[in-house]
């Protein structure tokens, strides 16, 4: 088992505290399995913009960590990886509420690969669409 995929699992036994971004902005790791994860959040007027609703850089972020995990869990020991570019497709607005991220691989090579990422409301409807491209490191290069 690497690093990371060690840490994946004490933050779902929840004795392994998470990236202090999830504290901040108050999302879980709800699971993880055959390699897709579920990151979670319960979205009120603190992650508002001024439109009264949730900020589209909020679920991003929330994306952001389900892809990330995803992704984590697909390195080998001694890699390590950065996100080169994400893009977002927003489908409808969310002013609070349960938000649930899905995230998983769709296609690790040597040296890059992509994730995707959909992000539903409490009712299962569709909020936003994610996908990444990440660089992998790795020790010594």
């Amino acid at each position: 088992m690497t690093r990371y995929q060690e840490l994946i699992e004490g933050w779902l036994r929840k004795d392994r505290n998470p990236a202090p971004v999830a504290g901040l902005l108050g999302f879980q790791l709800t699971s993880f399995e055959g390699g897709v994860s579920r990151v979670e959040m319960d979205a009120d007027a603190r992650h508002h913009n001024p439109m009264e609703m949730v900020h589209g850089g909020i679920l991003c972020d929330l994306a952001d960590a389900a892809m990330g995990v995803a992704f984590a869990a697909a390195l080998d020991e001694g890699e390590s990886f950065v996100t080169l570019q994400l893009s977002a497709s927003y489908l409808r607005s969310v002013k609070e509420g349960r938000l649930v991220a899905t995230g998983r691989v769709v296609q690790r090579g040597r040296s890059a690969g992509h994730a995707e990422a959909e992000v539903v409301d409490g009712g299962g409807h569709t909020v936003a669409r994610f996908a990444s491209t990440c660089l992998v490191m790795r020790e010594g290069s």
